[in-house]
């Protein structure tokens, strides 16, 4: 990786006609390689309605901090942006879970950073919900169960049983992010990436637009390398991008697993000069993914293309969230000028 210069000149000049942009997002802005149309789906009020519902139903926004969280991460709004072509009731699934990964997430954060092994009842529960079909002993547990329950009546067998492998390498994600931020000093560049492919939890979405496709796709298309490549791809470009505009929070907020703060780390340099290594790594990331996709596209069949809508959603729908949603508002605080 070439190391950024960090002259203010060169951050400062960085729009393309030489105007300075005045803080951290414009920054982003300015660079990032996004070429996939903005997109929204119809039904995203309905889906909100959902999700605080479906949050109260199982007691989750009881829990303290959990309302104001969600009223900041704006969960419908973010499966609205990814997932613009689904119907209805898909739809609200995906805000359900994307809405519940919210919560478990910052769950497994709190504990975790006390002690990880503090967070092996909650990890157990969940791997046992989703590979055992166990009953659920807690809140989160219960509100796991029945996505779960949701995604099998949804989805195929074979489509709901890989959901369910993609959600337990979240949550095995989460033990690792928990040890590491236990344990810094070893923490190396190459290792925060693949903590936060894990902890991402976008894979775990990918089986529902599977779902959405009628018929949908034949497994062996979905194994085929190319493809995996695709949403490997996909999901990096998408979690790395959020990565860029949460910096500024989780920098303050101590945590280690994010791929401009892991730039930061590995090459001394400004927060400004790390995001836009960052943002280097996210362009080829998805230049990749066109190059690729544009290779295979006349092979596939109109299902798996479908899906390949729904990798892009994510792409495209990361960054529009990211860069208006309330949690991650300290990224305009920063001037685009170390």
């Amino acid at each position: 990786m070439t190391t950024l210069s960090t002259t203010h000149e060169e951050i400062a000049l960085a729009a393309p006609d030489g105007t300075p942009v005045p803080n951290l997002r414009d920054l982003i802005d300015t660079h990032l390689h996004m070429p996939f149309p903005f997109r929204r789906n119809p039904h995203e009020a309905e889906a909100a309605a959902g999700v605080d519902a479906w949050l109260n139903e199982w007691g989750l926004t009881d829990e303290p901090g959990v309302a104001a969280m969600i009223h900041q991460t704006r969960p419908a709004e973010l499966a609205s942006l990814t997932s613009p072509a689904v119907d209805a009731d898909l739809l609200r699934i995906v805000a359900g879970q994307i809405a519940y990964q919210f919560v478990f997430d910052d769950r497994a954060e709190a504990v975790g950073r006390r002690s990880p092994g503090r967070l092996l009842p909650m990890l157990c529960e969940s791997v046992e919900i989703l590979r055992d079909g166990r009953p659920a002993g807690s809140p989160l547990g219960a509100a796991l169960a029945d996505l779960h329950r949701q995604v099998r009546e949804r989805c195929t067998p074979e489509q709901a049983a890989r959901w369910a492998w993609k959600s337990r390498e979240y949550v095995h994600g989460l033990l690792y992010e928990a040890v590491a931020q236990a344990h810094p000093f070893l923490l190396e560049t190459e290792n925060c990436t693949s903590i936060r492919s894990l902890t991402a939890g976008v894979e775990p979405f990918y089986p529902l637009y599977e779902a959405a496709q009628s018929p949908g796709p034949a497994v062996a298309e979905l194994h085929r390398p190319a493809v995996q490549r695709l949403s490997r791809l996909s999901s990096d470009a998408a979690v790395w991008t959020a990565d860029l505009f949460s910096a500024v929070k989780e920098q303050r907020a101590g945590e280690m697993i994010n791929l401009a703060l892991a730039r930061r780390r590995e090459h001394g340099c400004s927060l400004q000069d790390a995001v836009l290594l960052a943002v280097r790594e996210i362009n080829g990331t998805i230049e990749e993914f066109e190059r690729l996709r544009a290779e295979v596209e006349p092979e596939l069949s109109p299902a798996v293309l479908g899906c390949l809508q729904g990798m892009i959603g994510w792409m495209r729908g990361c960054y529009d969230w990211s860069r208006a949603v309330p949690r991650y508002a300290d990224v305009v605080s920063v001037p685009a000028v170390p």
